[in-house]
C-alpha cells in the first residue's frame, strides 16, 4: 500500500466520519483550511516509530501553520502491538518534555475501549482506517474547550451517535474510505 493511499484514506475518514458525524467538533476548523499534517511512518520497529513521533513533535514546534498531526503507522496492525507502542509514546512525550504541550490521541481500525463489549459501536469513535497517533496542541484543546460548558458531553454524544449508526454502518464507512483512496491512487 502506498503512502498516498494511506493519507487519502485518512483524509476521507476525517471528512466522511469524524466531521460528518461530528465525533470531534473541532476537526472542521483544522480541516478547512487544511492545517492537518498527514505523515506515514512505514517502519515496523518501535524505536523507529518513536523517532518518527519525535520528528512530528519537532515539526509542530517549528511550524505554526500546522495545527495538528496524524502520524499513521500501518505496520501496527495488531491492536495489542499498537497499545504497547502507544504506552511507550506517552512515556516518550514526557521524557521529551512535551507533556502539557502536546496531547496524544489514538486511533486504530480495531480500537476497543476497555470494559466495553466487543460488539459495542462506541469503539468506532476511535476507529480509523489505519493505526494512528494524533498529536494535538494542548493550548488549542484548552482554547477550544472554553466554549463547552460540559466537555464530557462530547464523548457522551459520540457514543449515542455511534450506537444510533451501528457497527455495520460505521465499518462500511471505514472500508469505503480505504476503497475511495485506492480508487483515487
Amino acid at each position: 500500500m502506498s503512502e498516498k493511499v494511506v493519507i487519502n484514506a485518512m483524509r476521507f475518514w476525517v471528512d466522511d466520519v469524524v466531521i460528518h458525524h461530528n465525533f470531534c467538533p473541532f476537526a472542521r476548523f483544522v480541516r478547512h483550511p487544511e492545517t492537518i499534517h498527514y505523515q506515514v511512518c512505514t517502519h515496523d520497529n518501535v524505536a523507529d516509530i518513536m523517532v518518527a513521533l519525535h520528528s512530528a513533535c519537532v515539526q509542530l514546534d517549528e511550524t505554526a501553520e500546522i495545527a495538528t498531526t496524524l502520524l499513521m503507522v500501518p505496520a501496527l496492525r495488531r491492536f495489542d502491538d499498537y497499545l504497547d507502542a502507544l504506552s511507550l509514546a506517552q512515556a516518550m512525550l514526557a521524557q521529551w518534555q512535551y507533556e502539557g504541550i502536546y496531547q496524544l490521541a489514538s486511533f486504530h481500525p480495531e480500537y476497543e475501549f476497555e470494559g466495553e463489549a466487543e460488539s459495542s459501536p462506541s469503539h468506532f469513535t476511535n476507529r480509523a482506517p489505519y493505526p494512528t497517533f494524533h498529536l494535538i496542541r494542548e493550548a488549542d484543546i484548552t482554547r477550544a474547550l472554553k466554549d463547552y460548558a460540559n466537555p464530557d458531553a462530547i464523548f457522551e454524544a459520540n457514543i449515542s451517535r455511534a450506537e444510533a449508526l451501528g457497527c455495520k454502518h460505521l465499518q462500511a464507512q471505514l472500508n469505503h474510505c480505504i476503497k475511495k483512496a485506492q480508487d483515487k491512487a
